[in-house]
């Protein structure tokens, strides 16, 4: 034992305690990403009376590391104008949401809400369709040369 191993071993505890202080700074934003969806959900449902709000679902929040944006993903249901008039409707609601997470949910400073149309379920049904265009040969159609080949290999 030398004058060094105390050394290593007091930076082996060192490091695995700056490790944990990590994650569980990143599980609070999850978390307070996570009360966010859920009162604005909530808020939407039950408080906001704009009628231009129409089928509105949020998909998501991601909250900036120093807790000061919160960018609330949405998807919305109906036409283009639809879509148009929920974007409208959400951008008038935002000042009131963001007072009512303030008094909500406590924390130093409120995020300032910031509302995204959520494009992934677009671009998920466009790939479905893409999917479902493809004609896969079934097995009935395959032609029996082809059959015979790959059972015989």
């Amino acid at each position: 034992m030398g004058l060094w191993s105390g050394y290593r071993t007091s930076f082996k505890n060192f490091s695995s305690t700056f490790k944990k202080v990590t994650i569980m700074g990143e599980n609070r934003i999850e978390r307070i990403s996570t009360l966010i969806k859920k009162e604005v959900a909530e808020m939407l449902l039950r408080e906001v009376k704009d009628p231009r709000i129409g089928m509105v679902t949020i998909t998501g929040v991601t909250v900036s590391k120093d807790l000061r944006i919160a960018h609330v993903y949405y998807s919305a249901l109906g036409n283009e104008k639809q879509i148009q008039d929920s974007a409208i409707g959400l951008k008038q609601a935002t000042k009131f949401i963001q007072r009512e997470i303030g008094r909500r949910i406590r924390m130093r400073y409120t995020p300032a809400i910031d509302f995204q149309f959520d494009h992934s379920l677009e671009y998920g049904s466009h790939i479905d369709k893409i999917l479902k265009d493809l004609s896969f040969p079934k097995e009935e159609e395959i032609p029996e040369k082809d059959a015979q080949d790959k059972s015989g290999q």
